[in-house]
């Protein structure tokens, strides 16, 4: 409470009295913390303008962007709390309705909304016991049996993943989840403590060895990146009168490689050396097969 408000815990614990001397029944347990007693109800809750905003913003992109089953038990929790709205809120929810989109870009592959697993993997994690699935290989043409122990799930271009702790394979593992085509779940709990996603992704970024390349562009040239440039590492730049020196961090020097066959009329390489030499094998294979 101290980290998500900003006080100090000496603050926390002052509030925590003051709600205790004014009738509030507040109950510490030792090793789980404060927490009501079961069946006290407080004053009705009101919202600023901000929080309704956030709460349409928040149900559009539920609506665009993640899995049917979510969208469908967020819709039913925003019911609830528009039930105990006052009637000027309410009638804001409404009139914006119709005036907040989300929209998918064309040129980016569908949202995965329907996959039947989320459900049982979100209680995997929440009751930490194993769950057994089949999983099939990029070419989609071999499927093995897997334990795994899951930690986590995150949502990336449009596809949902699961980090797990793979048996088979004694260590954690990345599974995308349009490539299961089978999952149940056990009694068995977790064998081992886990890391939560959040550290688990932040220590597999400390330790991926990333490249660092440079390239340099015209000033009215960088515009045309767009977008891309992040999803290629993009880190920084730096002008330098007419033209301007970009710099990225990639794990896959041949993905940018590919990346940079696209922009290389506007774009000169000035490091690392071994990635000119592999855009020049590249475009040597390329002019092969141009007859």
């Amino acid at each position: 409470m101290a980290e998500r408000f900003g006080v100090s815990l000496r603050t926390v614990y002052r509030d925590i009295q003051s709600l205790e001397a004014t009738g509030v029944p507040v109950i510490g347990e030792a090793g789980s913390g404060y927490r009501l007693v079961d069946g006290y109800r407080l004053p009705p809750v009101h919202f600023t303008r901000g929080e309704i905003h956030a709460l349409l913003t928040a149900q559009k992109l539920i609506e665009k962007q993640s899995d049917q089953g979510l969208d469908a038990d967020f819709k039913a929790a925003l019911f609830k709390i528009k039930a105990i709205l006052r009637n000027p809120e309410k009638d804001l929810l409404s009139s914006l309705e119709e005036n907040i989109e989300v929209l998918h870009n064309p040129y980016l592959p569908a949202p995965d909304r329907g996959n039947p697993f989320l459900p049982k993997l979100i209680q995997s994690i929440s009751d930490k016991t194993r769950v057994y699935l089949d999983y099939t290989n990029r070419q989609d043409v071999k499927s093995s049996r897997r334990e795994t122990e899951p930690i986590g799930l995150f949502y990336l271009l449009g596809k949902w993943h699961l980090v797990a702790y793979c048996h088979l394979r004694k260590d954690y593992r990345d599974f995308r989840l349009d490539r299961i085509r089978e999952l149940g779940l056990t009694s068995k709990p977790f064998a081992k403590r886990h890391p939560t996603l959040k550290k688990y992704l932040s220590q597999l970024t400390r330790e991926e060895k990333l490249n660092t390349i440079e390239i340099r562009m015209n000033k009215e040239d960088v515009h045309y990146l767009g977008e891309q440039k992040y999803y290629n590492g993009y880190v920084s730049e730096r002008p330098d009168g007419d033209q301007v020196t970009l710099t990225f961090l990639t794990s896959s020097l041949t993905g940018f490689a590919h990346w940079y066959m696209m922009i290389g009329t506007r774009a000169e390489i000035l490091k690392p050396e071994i990635l000119k030499e592999q855009v020049h094998r590249m475009a040597t294979e390329l002019l092969k097969n141009i007859k």
